[in-house]
Order: structure tokens, then C-alpha cells, then sequence
């Protein structure tokens, strides 16, 4: 460079520049990332709420490692809980959920941080004059709100944990529902086979007996009527089987090759599902406390009231800003080979003459308004949903152990009976068949009660700690309750 080019001052005055431009570099990296990319709190609710472990797969490596659990569980005969398990560990809606607390961590740490310096350089030249000017500035208004910004992205974030964790527990609670449908399901498909066996052998004893002349026409024929009823009960006991176990495929994150419906069931995800559903507890939760202790955890509570407060800062944040939109302050530094330096500062305001933010107040006051109703709605729709999954859960106790304990002990007796009478040539074997029958439909029922309690305890461990979708109850347990015997 020219000598009379180069800029007057000491190396002090550079050096002072420098400090105030490297200022907000400095102080913005006490703004950085978690560990675990606030995965914790939702690694907490797993273990608190479902006894289970939770990991993200962020790498191919990790990924592999979560692949070996997995592939661990599904060689082992299928719990309700290890099911939940593979299903946090595997399911890619969930793995992908994940990735939201990364996108609200950019967003606080970036609140958290000084905006940008802007720096201006400038030569000019006025006859044999030549003229630099150099000068860094700052956005003023966004660091006056930035700790109001701050506490908004935390709230953001938070209330970004809390329904993550929400997810996770309401995929837990599907996953349990699936798992008890799914047994369930196999359990009557494995009973709808004999049935069909013991109808196909009625049907052909009485072609033989109408064949000899010991049957009429119309016997035979409806011997025959009731086995193809038989064959098609099979036919959807089959469908409901896969439909019931590909949708735990599904919540499991399992996959499968693509297949004809004759090769299915040899073509499915392979777990091992339990050949009966559990054994009913010995005795019911008390509901003392319940309506207090799910308002002190349920997550969808906890979300309404931090979407709240977040929006009731932002109402107080478009309040500190509604007159000061562009604030800035800049420091000049001037130097020219024919007069001395010149320094200085200079602060530029936007004036609002035209616009005066009042409908970004506005605007924020009505979303204030909003969440509060909201969040009074989400409360009213707890009590209820509570009540709800208590009543259902008591009401399937209560059903399935009058059939457990009166419905299918009667049945078996009365089976018993009929057998002794058959053996003594009081009554023929088609009226034995009869029996069995009425039997078949009294089992089948006791089988969906029993899968309609699970389902209820599974709707109000959710409808504790977050919004459950409530299983609707069974055709057999809707006739129970109303006191009419079970179709068949």
C-alpha cells in the first residue's frame, strides 16, 4: 500500500476496534448445546412411566446397536413389555420425532446468542484526498430482548419435550392394546379351527346318516348350514388375525417382503406371540387419588400450560418491542492521508410513523386468550377422559370375571352334563353337537372380555399421564353388560 494511503492512529485504536467488534463473539459462546440434545427428560418419563429404556439412533453405528436389541427381543416369546421396548427402540416415526428437539435446541441457542456485528469499509477520494472509513455496528433492539427471547425458546423447547414425551408414552400404550389384540386374535383363531373341525365332522355324519335313511333332508342340510357358518367364522378369525398382528408389525417398526394372501402367514415378521392372553389380576386399583395424580403428570396438562406462559412472554416481549423495531448503534473509525482520524458513534432508530405495532399486540393478545381457553379445555377433557378409562377399566374387570367365574365354568358343566346323557343314549350326537356350540359362542366371548380388560388397563395407564384413545368395548361385552346372552 501507497504510504499516503495507509490509515493514520496506532495500533491502540486497532486494537480497540477489534476488542468491540470480537465482543459479542466472546460472550456469544457461552450459548452452546446440550449432551443429549434434551433427550433426558424423555429418557426419565420411559423409565418412570414404563420401566422401559429409550435411545436415539444418531448414528449408523448406534443405529446397529439398537438393530441387535431388537433382533435380541424378537428371539425371545413377545411380552407386553418387551413389545413396548422394541417399539421405543424401533418404531422410525419415533427415531424421527427425535430430531424436533434438535430443531427447537438450534432455535434457543440461537436466541442465546448476540446477533451478528456489521462491519462497513469505504475509500473515497476528493482531488489528490484520499479518504477510509471503517465502522462496526449492533443490533440494540434484539439484544435488549434477548433474555425475553431466551426465556420464550425455553418454554418452546420445553413444551416441545413434554409432547415428545406425550408420543412416546401414547406409542407404548398402542403398542400394549396391539400386543393384547394381536394374542387375543391368535387365541380365537386357534379355537375358531376346532370348532370348524368338530362342524365339518357333524356335517359329514349326518350326509352318512341321510344316506343310510336314518337323517331327513332338512337335518342334513342344516348340519351342513352350520358347518360352512363354521368355515366362514374361520375366514374372518384368519382376517382378523392379520390384520390384528400387522398392526403390531407396524408399531414394532418391523418389515416384512411383500406378499400373496395364500403365503402371508408364512411370509410375516417373525415374533413369537404368547398362546393366551395373561390371567386376569387378582384384584382392581382403588381410585382413591387418581384424578390428583394424573393432574400432577398428565403430559397434555403440563403442555397446555406451558403453551401459555410461552405465549403470555411473547404478549410481554411484542410489548417491549412496539415502539422500538430497528435499534443500532455503530462505532465509525475515518482516517485520510490529509487530515487527521475521525472517530465516532452513531445510533439509528426506527420511527413509527406509519406503523405502530398495535396489531402485532393485538394479535399477540388474542393468541394469549386462545391458549388459556385451550388449555381450560384441555383440562376438562382430562377429568372426563379419566373418568371414562376408570369406568371402562372397572366395568371389563367386572365382566371379564363373571365370565371367568360363572359364565364358562356353567358352560363346562352343563357340557359335562350333556356328555353323561349321550354316553347313556338319553340324547343323540347332534344334540350333543348343540351343546357344543352354545359352549363355542360362551368361550369366544369369555376370550374378548378378557382382551377388553387389558385394553382398558392400558387406556387408563395412558389416560394418567396423557390424552389415551379410549378402546371402544367389545359387541361381547356390550351384551353382557346389558344382560343378553353372547351370539353364536
Amino acid at each position: 500500500m501507497p504510504p499516503h494511503l495507509k490509515p493514520r492512529g496506532g495500533p491502540d485504536s486497532a486494537l480497540h476496534l477489534l476488542l468491540v467488534a470480537g465482543l459479542p463473539i466472546l460472550l456469544g459462546a457461552c450459548a452452546s448445546f446440550s449432551q443429549d440434545g434434551g433427550i433426558g427428560p424423555v429418557q426419565d418419563a420411559a423409565r418412570q412411566h414404563l420401566g422401559q429404556e429409550l435411545q436415539v439412533a444418531k448414528s449408523p453405528e448406534a443405529q446397529s446397536r439398537l438393530q441387535q436389541r431388537v433382533a435380541e427381543l424378537l428371539a425371545k416369546e413377545l411380552t407386553a413389555d418387551s413389545a413396548v421396548q422394541i417399539a421405543l427402540f424401533n418404531n422410525p416415526g419415533l427415531q424421527g420425532a427425535f430430531h424436533d428437539l434438535g430443531l427447537a435446541e438450534a432455535d434457543l441457542v440461537q436466541a442465546g446468542r448476540w446477533p451478528n456485528p456489521r462491519f462497513s469499509f469505504g475509500k473515497s477520494r476528493q482531488g489528490d484526498e484520499r479518504e477510509i472509513d471503517r465502522g462496526v455496528s449492533f443490533d440494540l433492539a434484539r439484544l435488549i430482548a434477548m433474555p425475553l427471547s431466551v426465556q420464550l425458546e425455553q418454554r418452546r423447547f420445553a413444551a416441545v419435550q413434554t409432547g415428545l414425551t406425550q408420543q412416546m408414552l401414547a406409542l407404548a400404550a398402542e403398542t400394549k392394546k396391539a400386543f393384547y389384540t394381536a394374542v387375543a386374535a391368535e387365541q380365537t383363531l386357534r379355537y375358531q379351527r376346532d370348532v370348524k373341525a368338530a362342524a365339518d365332522a357333524g356335517g359329514e355324519l349326518a350326509q352318512r346318516l341321510a344316506q343310510v335313511g336314518n337323517f331327513s333332508k332338512l337335518e342334513k342340510m342344516r348340519e351342513q348350514n352350520l358347518a360352512l357358518e363354521a368355515k366362514l367364522g374361520l375366514v374372518r378369525a384368519e382376517r382378523a388375525q392379520l390384520a390384528a398382528r400387522e398392526r403390531l408389525t407396524r408399531l414394532l417398526g418391523l418389515t416384512g417382503p411383500i406378499v400373496q394372501v395364500a403365503s402371508a402367514a408364512s411370509s410375516a415378521p417373525a415374533f413369537t406371540l404368547p398362546s393366551r392372553l395373561p390371567d386376569l389380576p387378582p384384584q382392581l386399583r382403588q381410585p382413591q387419588g387418581v384424578e390428583s395424580q394424573a393432574f400432577a403428570q398428565r403430559l397434555d396438562v403440563q403442555a397446555a400450560r406451558l403453551q401459555a406462559e410461552a405465549t403470555a412472554k411473547n404478549l410481554g416481549l411484542s410489548q417491549v418491542t412496539r415502539f422500538v423495531n430497528v435499534l443500532e448503534f455503530g462505532l465509525s473509525n475515518a482516517t485520510s492521508n490529509e487530515a487527521p482520524r475521525k472517530t465516532g458513534w452513531e445510533v439509528s432508530l426506527e420511527l413509527p410513523l406509519f406503523d405502530w405495532s398495535g396489531a402485532r399486540v393485538a394479535k399477540a393478545e388474542a393468541l394469549y386468550m386462545q391458549s388459556l381457553q385451550r388449555a381450560a379445555q384441555t383440562g376438562v377433557e382430562a377429568r372426563s377422559e379419566l373418568r371414562e378409562a376408570f369406568e371402562a377399566y372397572r366395568s371389563s374387570y367386572e365382566i371379564a370375571r363373571h365370565y371367568r367365574d360363572e359364565m364358562v365354568p356353567l358352560a363346562k358343566q352343563v357340557s359335562e352334563e350333556n356328555l353323561l346323557r349321550y354316553n347313556g343314549m338319553f340324547i343323540s350326537v347332534f344334540e350333543l353337537l348343540a351343546d357344543a356350540r352354545v359352549q363355542i359362542g360362551t368361550v369366544k366371548a369369555a376370550i374378548e372380555a378378557q382382551r377388553d380388560f387389558w385394553l382398558a388397563q392400558a387406556d387408563l395407564d395412558m389416560a394418567l399421564i396423557g390424552k389415551p384413545s379410549l378402546a371402544q368395548a367389545s359387541p361381547a361385552a356390550t351384551a353382557a353388560a346389558a344382560g343378553a346372552p353372547p351370539a353364536h
